[in-house]
């Protein structure tokens, strides 16, 4: 009874043991985000590592497989088919000056280059790694060059102290390079998208942002103009690129990209991440102005008024966020000359001439819509140049020429209006004809 009870209880020990080494794999998984399969490959390569250091042989290449239930380890030699096409087997001279130059330790022994030809050399045969194919028919009669064979190796249990630090190494680099991989794949994904940080540091010009799990960079030509950043202050980026680093990934922020307006908008405005308002095209100048033509996919549905939102909201929320950046919507239309009209908002134009082939166009306002038209600094005339992608000069005319333009306006309705009346009076006149005929008959 005795001897049972001892039993059971090695048997409970070392389940606990096992389920605290599995509950620690867990632990480390959620912590690290990378998954089970990489930890268990990295404890892997950290048994073969320490196998190989206290009982294993140098060129050696050891394999193991570790059991997640019994926390034990099975170790395996593993050597490839190969023959003279594949390696390069020494002559038995050379086996002599091989000896003869171990013995000759410490000396410095001149190669000559003369006899090396310019085609590569194949790898030398290694018996720790190699096997011939006269060999490896002996364990596998259908193997064949380039097969993997695996001979089971004796367990072992207890590893010295050089050997447990070169498991711990392994580890930790294995621990970090999949740390690195699992960031690296998260954060590319989500390239284009609006993620939330925090002001982590302020070196220089740059500005440090941590996104959780990594940090970005956020440099000066991607900052906003006259935009201070304090630590500790939570900010809004544009994730704009992802590279591979030594240190993690390289992450680059921005804060002046145009999809950054078009990624807030979609945000706020639930109608455009439905698809049923579409922002056509964009023109920004951060800091300063913004430009966005939207339209809508379904008919009685408002683009102006969903993006604008009720008593202007989902507007404010986006220019709050730009620090007071200035956003104007307006229509897209497929008329080229009314797309441009509107592009010019708050400017009222009175008319569009436009040249296909050039991709120019007139535009005519009135004098004291001019400077309204150009904008400060010409920063109005060149966002709609932006957002139609057309080349615009802006005319003014005085309040004469307009009451011309009306004129002219008028007498062009006019002259149709008479045609068609003219035509019109022709038509009655055949019908009468028609009818008088018809009587007389």
């Amino acid at each position: 009874m005795a001897k049972k009870k001892v039993k059971k209880e090695e048997e409970n020990e070392s389940a606990g043991r096992t389920g605290d080494f599995g509950s620690a794999i867990s632990a480390l998984c959620e912590e690290k985000g990378i998954s089970k399969e990489k930890v268990v490959e990295t404890i892997e390569a950290a048994l073969a590592a320490a196998y190989k250091k206290d009982y294993g042989k140098r060129g050696q290449n050891i394999r193991s497989e570790f059991d997640e239930l019994t926390g034990g380890a099975k170790f395996f030699l593993v050597k490839e088919v190969v023959d003279e096409t594949t390696r390069e087997f020494p002559v038995e001279e050379e086996e002599v000056e091989d000896e003869k130059k171990k013995e000759k330790k410490g000396k410095v022994v001149e190669v000559s280059t003369d006899n090396f030809s310019d085609e590569e050399r194949l790898t030398r045969y290694n018996a720790e790694r190699d096997l011939t194919l006269e060999e490896a028919k002996k364990i596998k009669k259908d193997a064949k060059v380039g097969d993997i064979i695996e001979a089971e190796l004796e367990q072992k249990s207890d590893y010295g102290r050089v050997a447990a630090q070169t498991a711990k190494q392994v580890i930790i680099q294995r621990i970090r390079e999949a740390e690195r991989d699992s960031m690296f794949e998260e954060y590319k994904n989500k390239e284009g998208e609006i993620i939330s940080g925090v002001v982590q540091r302020v070196e220089g010009r740059n500005v440090f942002v941590d996104l959780g799990k990594s940090i970005g960079v956020l440099f000066p030509n991607e900052q906003i103009e006259r935009e201070n950043y304090r630590l500790g202050q939570r900010v809004k980026v544009y994730l704009q690129k992802v590279d591979v680093g030594t240190k993690g990934p390289g992450i680059t922020l921005s804060r002046t990209n145009p999809d950054m307006v078009k990624k807030m908008f979609e945000l706020e405005v639930p109608e455009i991440f439905a698809g049923t308002v579409e922002i056509k095209s964009i023109a920004r100048e951060a800091g300063e102005r913004t430009k966005i033509a939207v339209a809508s996919t379904e008919d009685g549905i408002d683009p102006i008024g969903s993006c604008v939102g009720q008593k202007g909201t989902r507007v404010q929320a986006v220019i709050d966020e730009l620090g007071g950046e200035k956003i104007d919507i307006v229509l897209w239309n497929e008329d080229v000359a009314k797309f441009i009209s509107a592009s010019l908002s708050p400017a009222k134009v009175l008319k569009v001439d436009i040249d296909e082939e050039k991709q120019e166009a007139v535009v005519s306002v009135l004098e004291d819509q001019l400077s309204l038209a150009i904008g400060k600094r010409g920063q109005n005339v060149r966002l709609a140049a932006k957002l139609t992608g057309w080349k615009i000069d802006i005319k003014g005319i005085t309040a004469q020429n307009d009451t011309e333009l009306e004129t002219q306006k008028n007498t062009e309705e006019i002259q149709n209006d008479t045609e068609l009346g003219t035509q019109n009076d022709t038509e009655v006149e055949v019908q009468k004809d028609t009818e008088a005929e018809e009587t007389e008959e």
